[in-house]
């Protein structure tokens, strides 16, 4: 029988009669296997916890410390519990050999013994370690595949997220773009129109902006248009709700079932917060510092109709307020 083909493996024979002991080492030594020898229980466990012992041979019947007391105290060690316990005893009842099984041994070899039994029985548990080695690797490997995966799934649903809110926000204010106003107010009308409820639309349009960038400068006007774009998402508390540019210097509001004394209070909250802002504002004929003017109107959505009336009617009452001084809001009434 040939030595299995594997890197230097260290076999503890812990046994009280030296004889036995010497027979054990030089027999497996000549089969390539380290071995070292203890002649006590307590030396086999202190030559245990010392190296990387893989296999250990053990007797039972031994002074101070029994086989049985050395294979629980290997047991219950994480250092020592991985380790494969031979029992090698004279001791052949029943009951001695399920208790050797109990306090965690793999085999049990009866003395006097055969040496080429004890050589099968220690290659076959070395093979069936190897296995087990081989497998707990492959699950720890599969494991760490799968913890990548997720990981990988997780990053890129990150990034399919951080590219859906790219594509949907305005790159200058961070609020929702036009894109994404269309798509949101097509759905809502639809949503309202089968459940019969109201939709509201805000159009906010900030006074006498191309006169702020004159006065000035673009950046400048860039930077009031993040800070209106902040009030304005503030004062919009539902999630709801979606706050849009609309394009250049205007906003969009929309307020799905929201009737239209309910928009009107989200456009008095938007006002007051811009007007409590105080950006200043020397070339407005409104007021000294930058203020909006805003048209709301509100539908229920009938099949014929389309969302463009909507807008049209929030658009029309956004004109009026601007004709009427600005700074102020309109609301669109049904024969406006």
């Amino acid at each position: 029988m040939e030595a299995p083909d594997v890197d230097v493996i260290n076999i503890l024979i812990v046994d009280d009669t030296p004889a036995n002991l010497q027979l054990l080492t030089s027999l497996l030594r000549r089969r390539g296997y380290e071995v070292r020898a203890a002649n006590s229980g307590a030396l086999g466990l202190a030559i245990a916890r010392a190296t990387r012992t893989e296999v250990v041979l053990l007797d039972i019947s031994m002074p101070e410390m029994d086989g049985f007391t050395v294979c629980e105290q290997l047991k219950s060690d994480q250092r020592t519990r991985d380790i494969s316990v031979i029992f090698v005893s004279a001791l052949s009842e029943v009951v001695d050999k399920v208790k050797a099984f109990a306090v965690g041994g793999v085999d049990y070899i009866t003395k006097p013994f055969h040496v080429q039994e004890v050589v099968a029985r220690v290659e076959t548990h070395l093979t069936l370690r190897r296995l087990q080695q081989q497998l707990q690797a492959q699950n720890e490997r599969l494991q760490q595949e799968m913890r990548d995966r997720l990981a990988a799934e997780a990053a890129l649903q990150a990034a399919n997220l951080e590219l859906k809110r790219l594509a949907n926000s305005d790159g200058l204010t961070q609020v929702a773009n036009r894109r994404r106003f269309d798509e949101y107010l097509s759905q809502e009308w639809q949503h309202m129109l089968r459940e019969q409820q109201p939709l509201s639309l805000i159009l906010c349009d900030v006074d006498c902006f191309k006169a702020y960038n004159d006065v000035y400068g673009h950046q400048e006007g860039d930077q009031c248009l993040r800070q209106v774009a902040q009030v304005i998402d503030a004062a919009v508390k539902r999630a709801v709700d979606l706050v849009a540019r609309y394009g250049g210097e205007e906003f969009a509001v929309i307020l799905p079932n929201t009737v239209r004394e309910g928009a009107q209070q989200v456009a008095q909250e938007i006002q007051a917060s811009i007007k409590a802002l105080a950006l200043p504002h020397a070339a407005s004929s409104a007021a000294p510092i930058v203020t909006l003017s805003q048209g709301i109107a509100t539908l229920i959505p009938q099949l014929d109709e389309e969302p463009d009336q909507l807008i049209a009617a929030a658009d029309q009452a956004l004109y009026r307020a601007k004709q009427s001084g600005r700074d102020r809001i309109v609301v669109a009434t049904p024969d406006s």
